[in-house]
């Protein structure tokens, strides 16, 4: 087997509606609703789905804890614009990157970065 890209992550939350806000107003990530209820938040040609804390789909992670991801994004917009920590010069799946750091509302640690 060989994998080709990530299609979706599940990132395990507190409150969906306030993860909904902060990935929506500050990265600029569509919400949006499948299953008629479940809800994800789309960037790109991927999505994160979202789990509130105690009612998990099945099958999840062994343990779905709020907080525990640490994920990369990339972004075309300057990074000056965001920032908890950073810039910081670090290297990615396809080379050397700029990125920042900040906190989404669960305290998920979010890399935002620049390709060189």
């Amino acid at each position: 087997m060989k994998i080709e890209k990530l299609d979706h992550l599940v990132l395990n939350v507190k409150d969906i509606p306030t993860t909904c806000r902060f990935y929506s107003e500050v990265l600029g990530m569509k919400v949006i609703t499948f299953d008629d209820t479940r809800k994800a938040l789309s960037f790109g040609q991927q999505k994160i789905n979202l789990h509130q804390k105690g009612h998990e789909y099945e099958p999840k992670a062994l343990y779905p804890t709020p907080g525990s991801a640490d994920l990369c994004l990339v972004t075309k917009t300057p990074l000056t614009e965001v920032i908890e920590q950073g810039p910081i010069e670090k290297h990615g799946a396809l080379g050397k990157i700029i990125s920042i750091y900040l906190r989404d509302p669960d305290q998920n640690l979010i890399e935002i970065s620049n390709y060189q």
